[in-house]
């Protein structure tokens, strides 16, 4: 992987410069990543993005090339570009595991270190979690609006490519069953899925041959798409083709509700009971709610998803809320906080957990600062699980680890948790004194 350093912005190397001549650069310091709130009508948020995160965070390094190119446009001065030069981030890391709910407030990742590591990291740190905190809790809508027949990604072609290979894999962290995208796979071990488009019907000289050649080639398993031409007389071809055990049909346009109760009809008169319905054509959790009644047994799911679904960011901030009293390493830690109305912060490192009922369900979300009393221990669910322990990475959950524990978090929520209609968020988030 190249090195990541320069995914920032200008303004984090400017204030290294004045840090580093002021003396400020090395005390020691807490940033805090949250949420102020969430986007317009969503219920929770969900935690996304670590593990690339922690990736890019091993390569975020400033060789010769950057340095002086950093000095050499005026960026930084000579000093700084030293500073530079011998960059390793030394501190910790703690936060949110991935696939945890989150609200308003929730410190999804603390960043302990100097002032000079920590500070450079905030862009990194913010573009990947904002975008992916973003997917996933899209990704997460669409899932329980599924009630468990199988959602597909299938949205690379609606964004930037390196965008398209974070939406797949946060999108497969929430439930997602597959990808259309081969790098997802490659770099992240995401299933993949796909058969045909459009163009392969148009290529061959009719939809019989078309769908003769696709099934010899991928057996008779296989999803045929029957909405180039007529797709009454399609799915008839596609049976007389593949026989009965075919694997599934896929509807990409047209009315979705009407056209699945006919073609499921269809398909069973032509003794096909087991094939499969697909469909596709720009759906979101909405329309996927909408279809619930319908005979669809998997849904495929693009632009929506990989944009969040109308909110394409998770609106995560990355602010300072204690820094050391002087530079000794030693010295007492002061909390910081920013007054103003609209963007008031809350300083001091902060603690998080969940009050569980007995009945199993979600309460509150509890945050605090300095050590938690042994009341907020006693009933909730600690939050904050490390990840890097003086510079060093101790903690990487599996894909497998991560869908585990969203599902998981997602069933002690609230059942309105998952209504689509506006609503405040499932619980509140109650700061302790």
């Amino acid at each position: 992987m190249n090195s990541t350093a320069l995914l920032t912005d200008h303004y984090e190397l400017t204030m290294l410069q004045g840090a580093l001549a002021s003396g400020a650069a090395h005390r020691r310091s807490v940033f805090e990543v949250f949420a102020r709130r969430l986007p317009d009508g969503r219920r929770y948020g969900v935690a996304a993005g670590v593990g690339r995160l922690l990736d890019a965070l091993e390569e975020f390094r400033f060789d010769a090339a950057v340095c002086d190119f950093l000095h050499e446009s005026g960026v930084v001065d000579a000093p700084t570009r030293d500073w530079l030069a011998g960059y390793r981030f030394s501190g910790d890391v703690h936060g949110y595991a991935e696939g945890e709910c989150y609200f308003p407030g929730s410190p999804l990742l603390i960043v302990e270190s100097t002032f000079a590591e920590a500070v450079l990291l905030e862009t990194l740190v913010l573009s990947v979690l904002n975008h992916d905190s973003a997917i996933a809790s899209a990704a997460s809508r669409m899932t329980s609006a599924a009630t468990g027949r199988p959602c597909l990604e299938m949205g690379s072609r609606r964004t930037h490519e390196e965008a398209a290979v974070a939406a797949a894999r946060a999108a497969y962290l929430c439930g997602f069953a597959a990808s259309s995208n081969l790098e997802a796979r490659r770099r992240f071990g995401v299933p993949t899925t796909g058969t045909s488009a459009h163009a392969f019907v148009l290529l061959h000289d009719s939809e019989r041959q078309a769908f003769s050649v696709q099934v010899d080639s991928l057996g008779k398993g296989t999803t045929l798409l029957v909405d180039t031409y007529d797709v009454a007389e399609a799915v008839k071809v596609a049976v007389e083709v593949a026989g009965p055990g075919l694997g599934a049909v896929r509807l990409d346009s047209g009315d979705l509700l009407w056209m699945a109760h006919r073609v499921r009809k269809q398909l069973d008169e032509l003794g096909a009971e087991q094939t499969k319905i697909v469909v596709t054509s720009d759906l979101d959790e909405y329309q996927i709610a909408a279809l619930a009644a319908a005979p669809v047994d998997a849904y495929g799911v693009g632009t929506s998803l990989v944009t969040g679904s109308g909110a394409p960011t998770a609106g995560l901030v990355y602010k300072l809320v204690a820094r050391g009293a002087t530079t000794d390493a030693d010295a007492p830690m002061v909390p910081v906080a920013k007054k103003s109305s609209e963007k008031a912060t809350r300083g001091g490192r902060k603690y998080a957990f969940r009050r569980i009922g007995s009945d199993g369900v979600a309460q509150e979300e509890l945050i605090g600062t300095g050590a938690a009393p042994e009341a907020v221990r006693a009933d909730g669910r600690d939050l904050l699980m490390q990840y890097v322990d003086q510079g060093q990475v101790i903690a990487r959950p599996t894909l497998a680890e991560i869908r585990e524990r969203h599902e998981a978090s997602r069933a002690e929520l609230p059942p309105w948790s998952t209504q689509l209609s506006r609503g405040e968020p499932a619980i509140p988030t109650v700061y302790q004194s």
